[in-house]
């Protein structure tokens, strides 16, 4: 009898208990607004920020209303303007171009290679050109960092780390989002730490971080903040700084503080699921494994393989027969956008020279969902059926 998979590929665990009493007090309270407190009680979000500055090592922490505000709000930070060009990954999500085009700057798009991390070859060649890049951990593949950065300092580019997919990954030991000079990381529910919508951004620049609390709306509160920058880093940028308000309020603070304190135990959770189907899918035919450098601490809540070459025909056919046996799988293939999954040529607004090599990848690259809900047994099926369907497909020729 053929096995089916019954699960659900969008069901996140549940929000633990201790998260579920802190949002009751607040709620039972109502000061959810982050500046909203009584004598001798600090909000939230401040506690939320200071435990996450000292989790990632950095100096300085924002809590915002999402992961895409937080892009916008470093690029703004860090003086990007209209018409300046931006570099970021061919192999990205949505958000990381829209934040680039929200605050007039141009996004150019730097290629893929067959590991899934931005090609260095082809960011050499465009850094000149560029004040900064925005580097998409995408799917929390991280790339070379100690080469990314000697070729972005040559150049003289900021980079701004777009986190989203490896809170509490590392590469040679130092944690993704502390190579740059800002980085940013979203609680959204598929994230590693779920408030629904929520982002974060860290930095070690007072500068920078004065200007991204006043850009976030705290009105003239900014000592309210326990992760911020000293008095006088304020009294340099408050006067030119607009208010672009992005909070994010004590509620979801709240919630995620708890999570917080789990992330590491979450993360080894995750890879036990993520090497249950890497092991699973080893050595089928016409399946490619994007295999993790050594160097490289990942968090896997996603599983990411490649079918390179295939007929585009051929891969519907596996998307068909494996959603046929409760198996969804998302491919960055497609000529339309579908849900979240899009790619650099969809994005109209930012017009772009085609990529071979990175198009030959994109076309390939078919995409998992790993939620904790999920038990090993239950990774170990799912691998079974794609191996069975991709093996079907690839042997009719």
């Amino acid at each position: 009898m053929t096995e089916r998979f019954t699960g659900q590929f969008t069901q996140q665990e549940p929000i633990p208990d201790e998260a579920i009493e802190a949002a009751m007090r607040v709620l039972q309270h109502g000061r959810l607004h982050r500046y909203n407190t009584v004598g001798g009680e600090t909000a939230e979000a401040a506690l939320l920020e200071q435990e996450f500055a000292a989790y990632t090592g950095a100096k300085y922490c924002l809590a915002v209303a999402s992961g895409g505000y937080a892009l916008a709000t470093a690029l703004r930070a860090v003086g990007v303007s209209h018409g300046d060009t931006v570099l970021t990954n061919a192999f990205t999500l949505a958000p990381v171009p829209g934040a680039i085009a929200s605050v007039g700057g141009v996004p150019v798009f730097v290629g893929v290679t067959e590991d899934l991390t931005i090609d260095l070859d082809d960011l050499e060649a465009k850094a000149p050109d560029a004040k900064v890049l925005m580097l998409s951990h995408m799917r929390g593949h991280i790339c070379d960092m100690d080469r990314l950065m000697e070729i972005c300092t040559a150049a003289g580019v900021t980079v701004i780390e777009d986190c989203a997919h490896t809170m509490g990954g590392a590469w040679n030991g130092v944690a993704s989002g502390r190579h740059g000079a800002v980085a940013c990381y979203s609680t959204q529910t598929y994230k590693h730490m779920n408030s629904g919508e929520g982002g974060l951004l860290i930095t070690d620049d007072e500068d920078i971080a004065a200007r991204a609390v006043l850009l976030s709306g705290s009105y003239m509160l900014y000592e309210r903040h326990l992760a911020a920058p000293p008095k006088e880093a304020f009294e340099r940028v408050r006067y030119e700084t607009p208010n672009i308000s992005g909070r994010m309020d004590n509620l979801r603070a709240a919630i995620l503080r708890p999570q917080l304190r789990d992330i590491e135990a979450q993360i080894d959770r995750w890879n036990e699921r993520y090497r249950a189907l890497e092991d699973g899918l080893r050595d089928t035919g016409g399946l490619t494994v994007v295999e993790r450098p050594g160097a490289e601490r990942y968090v896997g809540s996603s599983f990411q393989f490649l079918l390179l070459d295939w007929a585009p025909g051929k891969i519907r056919d596996v998307l068909a027969r494996t959603a046929a046996r409760g198996v969804e799988l998302k491919w960055f293939g497609a000529d339309e956008p579908a849900a979240f999954t899009s790619r650099y040529d969809h994005w109209r607004y930012a017009p772009s020279d085609r990529m071979p090599a990175s198009d030959r990848v994109l076309a390939s690259i078919m995409d998992v969902r790993v939620p904790l809900t999920f038990s090993l047994d239950d990774c170990a099926q799912i691998a079974r059926i794609i191996r069975a369907e991709v093996s079907a497909v690839h042997q009719k020729g």
